[in-house]
């Protein structure tokens, strides 16, 4: 695997890096603070640096770009904002690509081009009150009704929910069928009967608007269903491997800004003295955070080049993210430790960090679920596919 960078890609990593620190690093105390949802100027700036559409081809408006380019654009932005990463890689990864990767071209020319120019913003929806890692449970339900179906539900903790204009929603045909019976529909949020329901208030990520959903007697085209009506599960698992690489990549850049931060401080914070860094408890804390981060952004690269290649990656998909999202918590937990009682108080970025790591070991897959992925992956390796 060479990982020699093409002048491309470090091209949009040294262009994107500096819209994040001159941009994004400066507002992003301010929307935390506030709770703020982003503003349009923010969603446009974001537009003009041409973000949304990432790894859509030009055809369609998008950057053309690939996959590592891509985590090179979520880090960076991460780095800087993490909840502008989130709003971002959410809306490239589990919702344009996807729909690049599996709509007809009729809904590619109808939906591609505002989203990845970022005229609409999407959303990717499957959670549910009582259906999260559990896909096949979801209780959304869509019944045939002559030239589409009515869908009629609930969702919850719709990332982009309450700014989005276009999501890819998860709901049952067949709940006797489980994985069978899921189809993924495309609904327009001016659709009748769709809306947004409360803003949640969350530790973490803030300037994200987190909603609910609600769908009453939504009627959908049968033209908007995405791939083949009973694919709704196996394409879902696909889609969500594509987003774990983006959530790998948004963990590694909040990890490194906490990385960051406390080398910084370890030059400059004295004690008996000398700067703490001379300590080698500080050091030793310094290295294990810088290859906590490195083992992981090896990692993301790898399920990115794989993906590239047109190659097998869920199994690489779950280790980057898995890897990353647990190394990061760490690393923010000891760039905490590091600054002392200046790394719990809200004037220095710190813990913000931490507050906005701990959801990247939730969202997209837990922890837990990663381990039961790639754990399935190595039975199924070392029994002949036989478990």
């Amino acid at each position: 695997m060479d990982f020699q960078f093409t002048p491309t890609q470090k091209m949009v990593q040294k262009s994107v890096r500096r819209f994040s620190k001159d941009v994004l690093a400066v507002i992003a105390p301010k929307l935390d603070k506030e709770h703020s949802p982003h503003p349009r100027e923010v969603i446009e700036m974001l537009a003009a640096q041409n973000l949304y559409g990432i790894q859509i081809p030009e055809k369609y408006e998008g950057a053309g770009l690939d996959s590592i380019s891509y985590c090179f654009v979520i880090e960076e932005i991460s780095k800087a904002c993490a909840a502008t990463g989130l709003m971002v890689t959410v809306h490239n990864s589990v919702v344009a690509l996807p729909l690049h990767a599996f709509g007809s071209e009729y809904q590619k020319e109808k939906y591609l081009p505002d989203l990845a120019s970022g005229r609409k913003i999407g959303a990717f929806s499957i959670t549910e009150p009582n259906a999260g890692s559990d896909v096949s449970g979801v209780q959304t339900v869509a019944v045939k009704d002559g030239n589409g179906y009515v869908l009629n539900g609930q969702k919850c903790f719709v990332t982009n929910g309450a700014i989005a204009e276009t999501f890819i929603i998860g709901a049952t045909v067949d709940r006797k069928a489980g994985n069978r019976g899921v189809v993924l529909l495309l609904v327009e949020k001016g659709y009748p009967g769709v809306s947004v329901g409360k803003i949640e208030r969350k530790m973490g990520m803030r300037a994200n608007p987190v909603s609910e959903l609600f769908f009453d007697n939504v009627h959908v085209p049968k033209e908007n269903v995405l791939g083949k009506e009973s694919d709704g599960f196996k394409l879902s698992m696909k889609t969500l491997d594509m987003g774990r690489i983006g959530i790998a990549a948004q963990s590694l850049g909040i990890g490194m800004a906490a990385f960051e931060a406390a080398a910084k401080y370890a030059t400059e914070r004295k004690q008996f003295k000398q700067p703490i860094g001379k300590f080698q408890a500080i050091q030793f804390k310094l290295a294990e955070m810088k290859a906590c981060l490195e083992s992981a952004r090896y990692l993301i690269y790898k399920a990115a080049d794989l993906k590239d290649h047109g190659l097998p990656y869920s199994e690489a998909s779950a280790m980057a993210k898995y890897i990353a999202a647990e190394n990061a918590m760490k690393v923010c937990t000891d760039a905490m430790q590091i600054f002392g009682g200046y790394g719990y108080v809200e004037e220095l970025p710190v813990e913000r960090y931490f507050r906005d790591c701990k959801i990247t070991q939730i969202y997209e897959g837990t922890s837990e679920i990663m381990q039961i992925i790639i754990g399935n992956a190595i039975l199924k390796e070392f029994s002949g596919g036989i478990l």
